[in-house]
């Protein structure tokens, strides 16, 4: 499987169920041959706004079924329009109201099937007006054009007014009036697939319909900033044109249902920049609001920002599909507290501790190749590059007589300190924390064995590590334990080696990227990490 689908005749059903388990709605009966989703708690002094059409549009429309917005919707199957029958059983479900209001996108089967239920709700005595959207404007030609992700808009706006009580004429006329200033386009890298049906993917195209009709051309935009200039460009010269060049705009970013989130993000802060924050009056947040099923592509609109749109879409609603707006405004930043702290450059020098740090960093930069070996076949490749990346920069600070080698304290946050700058990856964070708490412990009086054993605990609690897992603590702990024991720093070192080669014989690693390698895999190899201490400690001595 490759979408986490029900079979193509079930999933406007299970969609539509799920609408109605998670918000105040009625749903039609199945056997009903319908599918309806009305509010379950519709006033009936407000003018009711219906709207709906073929299906894979989600959360359009039965997402933004709510008081506020819409009264109900009616559903399709997937990219058809509903029957007659079924819009006209929903304009009846809302006979109570004083009129209903029928929000129709332009296609030829919502516009005939919309329009056939509106004249005979009217034979039936009820009052109905509709508004139909045609936002669309990729073919510029075109004689009709097509209704896309600006019905949402128009939803909002015509659903805050009946919240308001404006009558149905007036709703109708200041609805289409709305509608009628929308200017939207498109533009998908490739077409969407629809349940049960075989669709050839398409190639990158400028306003692809939302049911994979043809769009206005191919293109082959070569990066974000291109892509969104395709689309956001036509877009602002219509707007220009039509309402002025600083006329302040309402920006709609819609994803058709294939994008993410990290792509909505992009996309945002483009079109925000290519507009200017300044003349974008308000922003609904970017979302999945008008999608063609998993098309991978965005559609953009723009609206006048008149006063009474801007409170419309500003208003409250609890809808599922309704992502709320905000009024975008320039990036403010702050400065963070990055001063580092050269304190440990403070103190006195000791030559003996300065060439045996030397001699580690030799050693480890000489062991790049072996120990990225290693890692190779238990890691992602990288422990020797990283541990070297940390023992140039040792070298660097000894060579600039950047640590205080004979101020226990101060060594140890300046090594703390190197590493954390140096070192990638998680053995810099851990050796980073070892070392910062090596020198609190310092400072307090404590020696430097005491004070490395209180680093490797803290090093524990953060990593989770313990001896046995396949880590550089398997080399670390058997050699404070010597050390613990007063026997030397030749019986540290040797403790090291021996802790590091048993590390071949683990087949199991508790930690780090060899947890998830097979046990053959690790079986005959030395953990990099605990073969880097062992070095580190046979380099010291």
């Amino acid at each position: 499987m490759d979408q986490f689908l029900t079979a193509p005749r079930a999933i406007v059903d299970d969609v539509l169920a799920a609408a109605a388990m998670l918000q105040p709605l009625l749903l039609s009966e199945a056997d009903s041959g319908t599918r309806i989703v009305l509010q379950a708690a519709r006033d009936p002094r407000q003018v009711a706004v219906l709207s709906g059409g073929g299906a894979g549009h989600e959360p359009a429309h039965a997402g933004f079924v709510g008081p506020g917005m819409l009264s109900g919707a009616i559903a399709g199957d997937l990219f058809a329009s509903p029957g007659v029958e079924a819009v006209l059983a929903a304009i009846r479900a809302c006979a109570d109201a004083p009129g209903v209001l029928l929000v129709i996108k332009n296609y030829t089967g919502d516009r005939l099937n919309f329009g056939l239920a509106a004249e005979r709700a009217r034979a039936e005595g009820i009052d109905v007006a509709s508004v139909l959207v045609a936002d669309d404007i990729a073919l510029p030609d075109a004689a009709q054009p097509r209704g896309l992700a600006g019905t949402v808009l128009v939803h909002k706006y015509v659903g805050h007014l009946a919240r308001e009580g404006v009558p149905l004429a007036e709703l109708a006329q200041r609805g289409q009036a709305f509608a009628d200033r929308l200017l939207s386009l498109g533009m998908a890298l490739s077409s969407c697939s629809v349940p049960g049906q075989q669709v050839g993917r398409r190639a990158p195209e400028l306003g692809l319909g939302i049911h994979n009709e043809p769009g206005a051309r191919p293109v082959q935009p070569g990066t974000a900033e291109e892509a969104l200039a395709l689309v956001l460009d036509p877009l602002l010269a219509l707007a220009d044109a039509r309402l002025g060049a600083d006329a302040p705009l309402v920006l709609m970013l819609n994803d058709l249902g294939g994008c993410s989130t990290q792509e909505l993000g992009v996309l945002t802060r483009l079109a925000l920049q290519r507009i200017g924050v300044a003349r974008v009056a308000l922003m609904p947040l970017p979302a999945a609001l008008m999608t063609s099923m998993d098309m991978h592509g965005f559609s953009i609109t723009l609206a006048p920002a008149d006063a009474d749109v801007l409170a419309a879409l500003q208003a409250p609603v609890q809808t599922l599909g309704w992502p709320g707006v905000r009024v975008p405004h320039a990036v403010q930043t702050f400065a963070p507290a990055l001063k580092r702290d050269d304190s440990h450059r403070d103190g006195t020098r000791d030559a003996q501790c300065a060439a045996g740090l030397a001699r580690v960093a030799q050693a480890l930069i000489a062991a790049q190749a072996e120990l990225d070996a290693l890692d190779a076949r238990s890691g992602d490749g990288d422990a020797g590059s990283t541990f070297a990346a940390g023992a140039r920069a040792l070298q660097q600070a000894l060579d600039t007589d950047a640590l205080a080698t004979g101020d226990a304290a101060a060594l140890a946050r300046g090594l703390a300190a190197t590493i954390e700058h140096s070192m990638g990856g998680s053995s810099g964070v851990l050796l980073s924390i070892l070392f910062t708490t090596a020198a609190g412990a310092l400072a307090d009086g404590r020696d430097w064995v005491q004070a490395l054993q209180a680093g490797v605990a803290r090093m524990q609690h953060y990593g989770g590590a313990q001896r046995g897992d396949r880590t550089l603590l398997d080399a670390l702990l058997p050699a404070l334990d010597a050390l613990a024991q007063s026997a030397g720093v030749d019986a540290a070192a040797r403790a090291a080696r021996a802790g590091a080669d048993a590390t071949a014989q683990l087949t199991r690693a508790g930690a780090g990227r060899a947890a998830t390698v097979p046990a053959d895999a690790l079986r005959g190899v030395i953990d990099p990490g605990a073969e880097a201490v062992a070095r580190a400690f046979a380099a010291w001595r």
